[in-house]
């Protein structure tokens, strides 16, 4: 079999299975099993692909068709510019989540050294993103459940130059993290889905852990615990950066309103669905 029908093939197999991105999705495995691009393929296609890489190749492709997540196969997905490990049990960090970073660092732009929280981490992708815009920042990634630490882990050795710290605390309690105070940014993608929802997600949005995706019957639950554990931790003129659902600017806004939030901004992403919600703290 030459690398041109592997790819083919590979291709032909997710399109049959209904896989979204067939085309885009068969390149990312094909590169992973023989180190070949697109580039590689055109040039080299005629030639004879290596049996033992082939079968890795066609594992993948299997394991592509029952719908696990590229990602989760591939081990890692970037997100501003990093390569950030993921895998079962970790959200699979998204582009459009790259507005929050943006959104955070344009509101801290007059707080030096700023001491930011990222909560609900998972991979990090946030509170790494930031870093990268704001290098005197200091943030603080707090996640609570063990697989998803475990990547934040791994992904802060690789990118967070000793600025970026993991904090394994559930922010839903009041004595979570108690270290995190007077802090210059809260910044979050929390669990915003409503419970009701799950279900009727995409396979592979479903094979994500519902502990990352979860909101509560109306998909604010983890709002509420920001507005009443963390904003409190906020010294007055500090900032909070959320990512929401795009049905959930104005009850999220309102929310936050009534904690203490003024100056509240609803950003869309690229797409034009309402995606983040921002404010200022003042304190009374």
């Amino acid at each position: 079999m030459t690398f041109q029908q592997a790819y083919q093939q590979g291709r032909s197999l997710l399109r049959r299975a209904g896989v979204e991105s067939p085309a885009f999705d068969t390149i990312c495995l094909f590169r992973r099993a023989f180190g070949m691009d697109r580039q590689g393929l055109l040039l080299r296609g005629e030639e004879e692909a290596p049996p033992m890489q082939a079968k890795e190749f066609f594992r993948t492709i299997e394991e592509r068709r029952s719908r696990r997540p590229l990602q989760y196969i591939l081990g890692e997905w970037e997100f501003f510019g990093m390569r950030l490990a993921v895998g079962e049990g970790v959200l699979i960090p998204r582009e459009e989540t790259e507005l929050l970073v943006y959104t955070a660092a344009e509101l801290l732009g007059g707080h030096p050294a700023p001491l930011v929280a990222d909560l609900c981490a998972g991979t990090g992708a946030v509170g790494l993103g930031l870093s990268r815009l704001r290098g005197d920042a200091r943030v603080a990634c707090v996640e609570w459940y063990g697989q998803a630490f475990s990547y934040l882990q791994k992904n802060l050795d690789r990118y967070g130059d000793g600025r970026v710290l993991a904090v394994q605390a559930d922010i839903t309690r009041e004595d979570a993290a108690p270290e995190l105070w007077n802090l210059n940014a809260v910044i979050s993608n929390p669990p915003y889905i409503e419970a009701s929802e799950l279900p009727l997600l995409q396979k592979e949005v479903q094979a994500e852990p519902a502990t990352a995706l979860d909101g509560g019957s109306d998909g604010l639950d983890f709002y509420w615990a920001i507005a009443q554990i963390w904003l409190p931790r906020l010294k007055s003129g500090g900032i909070v950066a959320v990512e929401i659902g795009e049905t959930q600017a104005e009850k999220v806004s309102a929310l936050f309103r009534g904690a203490g939030l003024s100056r509240i901004q609803i950003r869309p992403d690229f797409n034009g669905f309402d995606r983040v919600v921002s404010g200022v703290y003042r304190r009374e």
